[in-house]
């Protein structure tokens, strides 16, 4: 038994101290021996199967609370950032331009992001639906469709530079003037215009997989007309004016030339003749996008009063097409082909061959393994 005895402190208080007796000394003997049987006991249970079971259902259960706790935890933080994104939105509503609010497709995104979201579906259900059948022949319209687009891009051009002449443009560093100036709205509409041609771009993937040209529609070709289209609502919707109208004339400058040639060549073979420039749009491409850093970093470097993330963006923007458009050149211009079959024919060097005759671009006739030199090319 155990029995308490009050005593004294040097302080004058006082506390309870056990005094363990001769039969609390056995009892506890005798506990601590029953303790060490439960104990081996446990032991053996817990190595045990049931013991491992049971163990490996507390732990899959601990685990299971833990992944309840981290769901909850990136749910709150997915919550957190669409309502941060959301309320960055209601904010960057309120500088946007105002001269551009109530224009057409400029309102919300939304529209923008689901005529790109249908691009994206076609570009991937297009070709499985074309599988099985016989390529379209779109010839008047893809005349009518190219021309139109030299006309587009040309008025854009045309509106872009006498409106910047006529407002007093500078290109080295230009800031956007938000006023209803006349020249002012006229280059923020011809930047609408720029804005909307490249959504009517889309419809050069669309005649690609309709005529079965599924080696165009590449990631380069699917990347340049999804971003350009999307990413100019934001230009439009926030600097419709100020450094935006340099890269944008450039552009349509080149597009003239592109659609130029894309139009001649759907007139037929009379005029391939004429169309050994081919090679030279993806160099002029690419001289526009080094054109473009260097004008933005010169910008940069002066601090020019145009949203610097812009700037830094465009940058990016065009390194990524400068290395897609290299590789492409040197894929279609510089690199060897190896001879391959397609259709039913073969290919030799990009060159079709039939009826033991190589049709060759570079104006040779290979016949009966004699070679002879031709006035003009071979054409099917």
């Amino acid at each position: 038994m155990v029995q308490f005895r009050i005593y004294n402190t040097d302080f004058g208080d006082f506390s309870l101290k056990p005094r363990r007796t001769r039969g609390a000394r056995a009892l506890g003997g005798r506990a601590r021996r029953a303790a060490e049987v439960l104990g081996a006991r446990a032991g053996a249970w817990a190595d045990s199967d049931l013991g491992v079971d049971v163990r490996q259902r507390s732990s899959a259960h601990t685990r299971g609370i833990g992944g309840v706790i981290l769901l909850n935890e990136i749910m709150d933080a997915v919550v957190h950032l669409i309502n941060d994104s959301l309320e960055f939105y209601r904010w960057s509503l309120i500088i946007a331009d105002k001269r551009v609010e109530n224009w057409t497709l400029m309102q919300s995104p939304l529209p923008t992001l689901a005529v790109s979201s249908l691009y994206l579906l076609f570009v991937w259900l297009g070709p499985k639906w074309m599988k099985n059948r016989e390529p379209f022949q779109l010839r008047s319209l893809l005349i009518f469709y190219n021309f139109g687009m030299v006309i587009l891009n040309f008025y854009i051009f045309k509106e872009l530079f006498f409106a910047a002449r006529a407002a007093g443009y500078s290109y080295i560093c230009q800031t956007v003037n938000y006023t209803d100036d006349v020249n002012e709205v006229r280059i923020a509409s011809a930047l609408w215009w720029y804005y909307v041609s490249k959504g009517i771009e889309y419809l050069d993937t669309v005649f690609f997989i309709l005529r079965k040209k599924l080696n165009q529609v590449s990631f380069l070709h699917v990347y340049h007309h999804f971003t350009m289209f999307t990413l100019w609502w934001i230009g439009i919707k926030w600097v419709a004016g100020g450094q935006s109208f340099f890269g944008a004339h450039m552009n349509a400058v080149i597009h003239v030339v592109m659609y130029l040639y894309y139009g001649l060549a759907a007139c037929g073979p009379q005029f391939q003749k004429y169309l050994w420039w081919k090679r030279y749009l993806t160099i002029l491409q690419l001289v526009q996008f080094h054109v473009t850093i260097g004008h933005t970093a010169y910008s940069l470097y002066i601090d020019c009063p145009f949203p610097r993330w812009m700037h830094w963006a465009l940058i990016a923007y065009a390194v990524s097409f400068i290395i897609l458009f290299v590789n492409f050149y040197y894929q279609t211009y510089r690199e060897p082909k190896k001879e391959s079959i397609r259709n039913g024919k073969i290919f030799v060097n990009g060159n079709e061959m039939a009826n033991g005759i190589i049709k060759s671009e570079n104006r040779l006739v290979i016949e009966n393994g004699k070679k002879k030199k031709k006035g003009k090319a071979k054409r099917e």
